[in-house]
């Protein structure tokens, strides 16, 4: 193993070929081609094979990263593959979207030494497309019926996630969700370029092949009372997610042509799918030949930047109240972003969107700088006295985080406890919420995170699920017997 491992000291680090920003502003293509074999088991090479994986420790899933790229460098793909899987309901996804720079590759001990980090997820996304390639992603195979159903509410990666083991165990599975295709944020939040929407479809198609049954269009609330899915399944799961935009609280952010970030993306990935949406063919939803500032500095906000440069924006500018070493956004998103043309104004934050009621016309902004540690030990941003200054903006795409919706009132179910921050209240072991049956994971329980969270809290959910669907039916059973 030590002749085929171990390289980083002689092998440099090398990602996958990357389309030209020019020829990528023009498309929603993914930007990076795939690895070929030998550059994939060349990169894979590089890892140290570390006695204490930092790298497997920092991934939300645990996946067992060294021994899977000590199997592609080996040219074991196949097993390599079935080990990726084994930890993550969706790795080809994760290889894709994760901010391995701050998670798996951001902790890789070669990274702390200077050599470099392991390519963990360019490696991680090539296997997986490999086996969907070879045919080695087996079908869902339904375990022995326990006779019993498990509902979902939200199709988004904690429901698909939760799924897909409940399946596996026996359970028959529905998944309700309020859009008409599955996949939540992966299909109409995240743009193409970044995660192309066969990538999702077909693990969709996987579930729904193995007998997870989807009832799309559905709304909790409109069509059933979260009360009428319980006493419909033996259990009921919500992942929901969270979708309620924050607001920009500046004067005229009421004025058309301010719009929320989700909106914004739903629209461009709908019209990808060749569905016609009427924001979108008004202009009202699209960038094309308008001046446009994203305020705030997160993964979402660099999908907006990037979605808007590709609709042929005549300008684009990023505005985040922070400097870009405090920015929430993945270090690469950022770059990509600035590869494409993007302009970042760093330490500014809006003070007033000027123009019309009818049509914004620019935005007036504040210098900052960062001052004391806050609670949380951030330094927090202050204003810089008659340091204000006006950028041009025909659309102003407000991308400052999502808070939860009122689910207690949707749901019809005011028994349905939540915290002070509107997220669902769970009991931290059983993942149980407030209504005996019910349970919660994902986005709608921690607050807006990661995809690969979300996949974890899924994963964990469909355990704990069956562990008190189990404990009920032994119960039941002993009832039966005195």
């Amino acid at each position: 193993m030590a002749e085929r491992m171990l390289k980083f000291v002689v092998t440099p680090r090398s990602t996958p070929e990357k389309r030209d920003a020019a020829a990528r502003r023009s498309d929603f293509h993914e930007i990076y081609a795939d690895f070929i074999d030998q550059k994939a088991s060349e990169q894979a090479s590089r890892c140290s094979q570390c006695g204490v994986p930092f790298c497997q420790t920092h991934c939300p899933l645990h996946n067992n990263i060294p021994d899977w790229l000590r199997m592609t460098a080996e040219g074991r793909l196949q097993e390599a593959y079935a080990l990726s899987q084994a930890t993550s309901s969706m790795p080809e996804v994760c290889g894709r979207i994760c901010p391995q720079d701050r998670l798996c590759e951001g902790n890789c001990v070669i990274e702390q030494s200077g050599h470099g980090t392991v390519t963990i997820g360019a490696v991680e996304r090539y296997i997986n497309d490999k086996a969907w390639e070879e045919g080695w992603v087996r079908p869902l195979v339904p375990g022995p019926d326990r006779g019993q159903s498990v509902g979902i509410v939200g199709a988004g990666p904690a429901g698909l996630s939760a799924a897909e083991l409940l399946r596996e165990m026996g359970y028959a599975v529905t998944v309700y969700d309020r859009h008409d295709r599955a996949g939540g944020l992966l299909t109409y939040g995240i743009p193409g370029f970044k995660l192309e929407k066969y990538v999702v479809e077909r693990r969709v198609k996987r579930l729904a092949d193995g007998g997870i049954t989807f009832r799309l269009g559905f709304e909790v609330g409109r069509d059933a009372t979260l009360a009428e899915l319980r006493q419909k399944h033996a259990a009921v799961l919500v992942a929901t997610g969270v979708y309620k935009a924050r607001d920009l609280e500046v004067p005229g952010a009421g004025s058309a042509g301010v719009i929320p970030a989700l909106e914004y993306l739903i629209a461009e990935n709908r019209c990808d799918f060749g569905d016609e949406v009427q924001g979108f063919k008004d202009g009202r939803l699209h960038a094309a030949g308008k001046h446009v500032v994203v305020v705030g500095g997160g993964d979402t906000a660099m999908d907006c930047v990037r979605t808007a440069v590709r609709q042929g924006a005549a300008s684009v500018t990023c505005l985040y109240r922070r400097d870009r070493a405090n920015m929430p956004g993945s270090v690469r998103e950022v770059a990509h972003a600035e590869e494409e043309g993007v302009i970042f104004e760093w330490l500014a934050a809006p003070r007033a969107v000027t123009g019309e009621a009818l049509a914004a016309a620019g935005l007036r902004a504040a210098r900052m700088r960062l001052g004391p540690p806050d609670a949380t030990g951030r330094q927090a941003p202050e204003e810089v006295e008659g340091a204000d200054f006006e950028l041009k903006a025909d659309l102003v795409i407000k991308a400052l985080g999502f808070d939860p919706e009122d689910l207690p009132a949707a749901f019809e179910a005011p028994e349905l406890a939540t915290t002070r921050w509107g997220t669902l209240k769970t009991d931290f072991r059983s993942m149980m919420t407030s209504v005996p049956g019910v349970f919660a994971a994902g986005d709608i329980v921690r607050g807006a995170s990661l995809v690969v969270w979300a996949i974890r809290d899924g994963r964990d959910a469909a355990d704990a699920i069956h562990r008190y669907l189990t404990a009920h039916a032994s119960a039941d059973a002993l009832m039966a017997a005195e």
